[in-house]
Parts: C-alpha cells; structure tokens; sequence
C-alpha cells in the first residue's frame, strides 16, 4: 500500500470535550432554549456501531445520528429515502419505492443495513432491490461511515446503517399512537398503528401500516406509468425485562408491490406508454414485482456483574416475483433463507478499560421458483470472531481498536435450460483478517481530532460471480465473473470539530484504498433484444472525499447549517489501460451541498408550553385552550453539481446535469391545556418544480424522447406532504 493513500483524513460529526460541561450549565440556566445546548446534549448518545455500546463523543469512527424528530420532520417514500440527506450519504434509486444507500460513494453488498439487531438480508445486490423495512417502524438511525467489518464482517466496506426501533416503554406504561401522511404528487397515502406497553416486567409493541401511491408526475414527462406501488407492514414484539436483563421475540412482515418502469415511448409522440388508464389509479399493471419479507428475531441480553452477555437468533424469508407477461403468472421468482446469530460479551469500564469479543455469522439457501433465471441456486455459510478494546486517558484521550478473522463459502448449483448449460455447478472460499485502531483527542473546550484507521473486507456475491439474465427494474442484462477476488480496503480518516455557543463546526476528510474493486461495465454486444448488456470485472481504485458542516445560531430561534459532501473515486489499475474514459468508477454520487434556514417560533424545553406564553394564549382564547409547543418553519436548498467524472467506457454511463431543490416545511406539537394532542408537519419539496435526474437514478438510461432529444425518465416534481400523529393516552 502506497504511503499516500494512508493519509489520515476524515470527519466525524459530533460535539467537543467535557471541559465545555461548565460553560454548559451556565448557558442551561440562562436558557433552556438555546438551540447550540441542544446540540451539545448529543455527546450523551449511545452508540452500537463501533466497538460495542460507547458514548458519541468517544467514537474514533465518524458515526451520525437521525433522532425520532428528524425522521418525523421529513418527508419521503421509504426510510432510505429519509436518510438520504445526511452528510456523506445518498440514494441509488429506481423510481419512488425502490431506494438503496451510498455511503462515501459505496452501495449494494459494501452498505449493511441492520433492523430489529439483524442484518438484513434481501436481494440487496439488484439496482430494483430495496430496503424492505416499514419506516414507520423505525424510531432512529445510526450511520457508521468507513469500514465496519470488524463488527459485522463481509460487506460492511463502506459502512452500516442501523435502524433503531423505539425504546421498549417504562414499568407502568401504555401508549398508542395513529399517523397519516398524505402527499400531493404520487397521491401517496399512508397510515400506521401503533400500541405498546410495559407491565409488570411484561413488554409488547404491534404495529401496522399501509401505504400506497399511484403514478408520479414531473414537468418534462408528465405522469410516469409503473412508477405506483403499494405497501403493507406489520411488527409484533413480546418480550420480559428483568433486572438479569431482557428476552424479546419480535416478528415483522413486510409486503411490497411495486410496477416496474419501463420508460418505453411512442415512437412518433415520445411519450411514456402506460399499460393501464387513468395513471392517477392505485392499481397494478404489468410489468410489476411482489416482494414478500419475513422476519423472526429472538433477542437476549444477560446482565452480569463484570458487563453484559448479548444473544441474538434471527431467521428471514425475502420472496421476490416479477410478472411481465400475466397478473396471475409470474416469470423470475427468487426465494432466499437466511440464518444469522450474534453472541457477543461487552465488559463495563474498568480501570478506563472497555472491552468485547463475539462470534457471528449466517447461513443462506437462494432458491429459483420461477420459469426464468438472473442466478443459480445457490448455499452460503460464514462465521467471524472479533475483538475490540477502548482504554481512556483521563479526559481529554480515548483509544481503541480491534481484529477480526472471517471466513466465507459459496457452492452455485448447475442448471441446464433447453439443453444448454445457464449456470455451472462451483465453490469459491474466501478467507479475511481485518482490524481498525483510532483515537479521539479532546484539545480544549473548542476542539476535537479524531483519527480512525480501519481495513476492510468483502466477498463477491452471487450476482457478481455467475449472474446470467435480466434485471427487469434496470433495463439491463448482467453477466458474472466466477474469478473474482474478494475486495480489501484500507480507509484513513481525520475529522476536526469546532464548537461554540453561536457556531459550531466540523471537517471531515477521507482516503480510501480498495483493491479488487468488483464493478460492471457496458459491452457492445446484446445478449437479449432491448436490454443493454453488463459485465462484471475488478480493477484497483482509491476514493478521497470529505464532509464539511458549519452550524451558525446568532440568536437562540435561529438556526442556519450547511454542509457539503465531496467523493473522487477512480480506477487506479485494471486489466485494460486507464483512459479519460474509464479512469473514474462508475456511479459516484455527484457533489453535494445542502442548506437550511431554521427559526424556531416557539419552544420550551420540557415538551409543554411556558407558563407566561399558556396564560397569554388562554387569555386571547380563554374557552379553547389550545396552543403550539415547538413551532417551526424552515427553508432548505439542496444542490448538487455537474457529474462530470464518469465511467465513459463503451456508454456505461453519462454525465449529468448539476440543479437546486428548493423547499419549505413547518412543524408543530398543538397542546390543549398543556397536554399534546397531536404533532403536524407540512413539507413542500421540489417547490419550484424543476425537472431533474438524479445521478444514482438508473431511469436517466431508459428510451430516449425521439421529440425533446431527452434521454430516460426525470425524478419526481413538486410535492407537498402533510403528516399527523395522534398519541392516545391508555
């Protein structure tokens, strides 16, 4: 490894040292609003995805944190969707129900996504895969960015995003909650039911949601025929907490149907055709998927007098059908099993000592159902054991670091299809050590330094390794490689803060280092009429980025940030010679920068209004009784460049255009007598609706409009989203 790529750079958002806890308290008593104390209050967090359960401010890795409020403030069409604007993070998406995360420039098989403590596990390797979660269902979200393979072996290259659900109820409690949502665009409707409680050491939480939405429209194609869907979700859990500690059992059921856009068009008009009339209707058409998952997770944790001893056994089922030719029939049919367990044992402090070790790993059965193929059957068995250790150093230094060993393997099935052979029958085992040390410097009340240095490692899937058919969702025919090599990465980070009362700030740089980096690329020849054909290959490849965040609040209601994430990704060997048009890795999230304008018109920091602000109201409407408690409106902008740094190669991809969002939102608890009755949120998105394509769309590569000269299909136009949850007292 080159010295250079081991460049210590990198950010990690979160706020300064415990000297500042004085100032803290001062500025607490003068005012409980402050927005910046607020922000201070998240050095308190409890972060899972480092090495083990560790307060934010001593995470060496840079993590980010989307609370509940966040994720009820924004509006969206699935939980990836809602995360999509954070720093460093984006969305690869495949018309309004299918989104898949981009860390730093990373996705598919290098994201690991964990719901209800469990890896899950889908067909995330497919462009038209998505994340098959209810986000009503998610209370908050952990983004671990860099190399995590420590904790969560293959495939967590670039990062994990963990999915919270919500805090199991105090002794004595019982809540229920309704939301709806409504959106103007799609005719998105959705609601959710939610009812938990926490008796005498029993804990329950059942859920159910519903959503649905019919074709959505922009400027340039008007509606947009197959871009509906519609989307069920259940979750149950019953479970005992103890003093010993806790035993869960937590079911979910997740149901999605989605059609399929094509982005045909009429050869004379250039419109889109649509298979079905009115396009405002909430019903199927051909083609469309059915995505059925199912969760079963049984959670335990023992608490002993020198730490905790962490058990967790969960089984899924994904089923995955596409019909093209019959609502009734189905064509490609993928069934997949999965097995994974987690016993991990997590030390209290000692002597400024942490420590955990654990042994995980899954098993998984991929089955075709169906009459046509894009896999083979196929088995997968792996186990990891990791260590990991944090020592501190009185205030101001925070250690740690860790290793891990993996092994994985893979057996592909033959399959035979009029006489010819589709798949071969083979094995592949792959062997990884990987490990990350770092370290967080507390300078003074003003500044944090946090360096990380960490390995990474992942396996090939079995898409990448012996695919050999038609992604329907993308528009393309893909080809495997059973010679591929399992990626090693090596990432490098620095991240600087800065905080004070009105400002607060942070640096974060990246270098990143991949070695048989798996992408694919575009060759001339076409395997199947209509489809573009892609191959699988490998190449060596190094990304340099940064994310930098500035937070101004000159007075206690006014919040104004800014941030601005950056990638470079390029080829720095591969078995042709790099050119201007194939130096660049294919489909790198383009630069972004997103503002926002906040101004908090009412707020009180125990949830209820002042008394002074109740009486006056009261006093102007002395029989209602009723009030706003953290009233808000906000102006945001996002921005993203011109892409210009493109896999160019035999037409893999284009360039594309830079543009502005811009959007306004509202948000407000209403009180009666002091008693929050209800929270409502309103949010207009894409307010000047501009036609736009988003880099990471895979639609900016459908049929060109013959009349506009405009090739594939545009995102969503303006869209306002009104959202309301109701609590219901028990």
């Amino acid at each position: 490894m080159k010295a250079k790529y081991i460049v210590l750079l990198l950010l990690y958002i979160c706020t300064t040292a415990a000297a500042q806890d004085n100032n803290n308290k001062r500025y607490q008593k003068e005012d409980s609003t402050d927005i910046f104390f607020r922000h201070l209050q998240l050095n308190e967090l409890t972060v899972t995805g480092v090495t083990g359960d560790t307060k934010l401010k001593h995470a060496t890795a840079p993590v980010s944190i989307v609370s509940p409020q966040v994720l009820k403030a924004t509006a969206s069409t699935n939980i990836i969707d809602a995360i999509a604007h954070q720093p460093g993070v984006s969305q690869l998406t495949t018309g309004g129900s299918i989104s898949k995360p981009i860390i730093r420039g990373l996705g598919y098989n290098r994201v690991v996504v964990m719901s209800e403590g469990v890896r899950q596990e889908g067909q995330q390797w497919g462009d038209e895969h998505g994340v098959e979660v209810d986000g009503s269902s998610v209370n908050s979200v952990e983004i671990l960015k860099g190399p995590a393979s420590l904790m969560y072996g293959s495939d967590a290259m670039a990062g994990v995003v963990i999915l919270h659900a919500q805090p199991t109820l105090a002794e004595g409690e019982m809540r229920a909650h309704v939301s709806s949502e409504y959106q103007t665009n799609n005719g998105l409707f959705y609601y959710s039911l939610q009812m938990a409680g926490h008796q005498k050491g029993f804990v329950w939480d059942a859920r159910y949601s519903d959503k649905m939405a019919h074709a959505y429209k922009n400027k340039y194609d008007g509606y947009v025929p197959g871009s509906q869907f519609r989307e069920r979700a259940g979750r149950l859990m019953l479970g005992v907490n103890k003093a010993w500690g806790h035993s869960r059992l937590v079911w979910t059921a997740y149901h999605l149907t989605p059609s399929i856009i094509e982005g045909e068009r009429d050869p004379e008009t250039g419109e889109l055709t649509s298979n079905y009339s009115p396009l405002t209707s909430y019903k199927k058409s051909l083609p469309f998927q059915q995505v059925k998952h199912y969760k079963l997770v049984w959670d335990n944790s023992l608490n002993l007098s020198s730490g905790y001893l962490k058990a967790i056994i969960g089984y899924q089922q994904n089923r995955r059908q596409e019909y093209e030719e019959s609502m009734d029939e189905y064509g490609l049919f993928l069934k997949l099993h999965t097995l994974t367990y987690d016993l991990r044992y997590v030390t209290h402090e000692w002597n400024g000592w942490k420590f955990s070790t654990g042994v995980g790993g899954m098993y998984q059965q991929s089955d075709n159902k169906g009459e046509e193929y894009l896999i083979p059957d196929s088995r997968l068995f792996d186990f990891g054991l990791y260590a990991t250790a944090s020592k501190s150093l009185g205030d101001r230094w925070t250690l740690n670091g860790g290793m891990r060993y993996d092994h994985r393997r893979l057996h592909s099935y033959e399959l035979m299809e009029d006489g010819e052979q589709r798949f071969t029958d083979f094995s592949r085992h792959f062997n990884g050590v990987t490990g990350s040390i770092g370290a967080v410097c507390n300078i003074n009340e003003h500044f944090n330094l946090r360096l990380n240095l960490a390995r990474g490692f992942r396996t090939p899937n079995m898409s990448e390794l012996a695919s050999n058919g038609v992604h329907e969702g993308s528009l393309r025919y893909e080809i495997g490689n059973q010679n591929l090599k399992a990626e090693y990465s090596l990432q490098a980070d620095l991240g600087l803060d800065f905080t004070s009362r009105y400002v607060s700030a942070q640096l974060a740089l990246f270098a990143n280092r991949i070695d048989n980096y798996i992408f694919t690329h575009r060759v001339a020849e076409e395997m199947e009429e209509g489809y573009l054909t892609y191959v699988y290959t490998q190449g060596d490849a190094r990304l340099l980025g940064f994310e930098v965040g500035v937070d101004l609040h000159p007075i206690h209601s006014v919040h104004f940030s800014n941030t601005f994430s950056y990638v470079d990704a390029r080829l720095t060997s591969h078995h042709s010679p790099l050119t201007s048009e194939n130096k660049y890795l294919p489909f790198t999230p383009a630069p972004k920068w997103t503002s926002e304008l906040k101004w908090e018109l009412f707020h009180h920091a125990h949830s209820t209004v002042s008394p002074h602000a109740m009486h006056e109201y009261r006093h102007a409407h002395p029989k209602s009784g009723v009030a706003f408690n953290n009233l808000y409106v906000a102006a945001g902008l996002d921005s993203y460049l011109k892409q210009t740094h493109i896999y160019r190669a035999d037409d893999t991809e284009t360039e594309t255009p830079g543009y502005a969002l811009l959007s306004l939102s509202a948000g407000t608890d209403i009180m009666f007598r002091s008693k929050k009755i209800a929270e409502f949120y309103i949010t207009a998105d894409n307010l000047l609706n501009k036609a736009y394509q988003n880099h990471l769309s895979r639609l900016k590569y459908a049929d060109e409009n013959v009349v506009t000269g405009r090739r594939g299909v545009y995102n969503m136009g303006r869209n306002i989203t009104f959202k309301i949850v109701v609590p219901i007292a028990l």
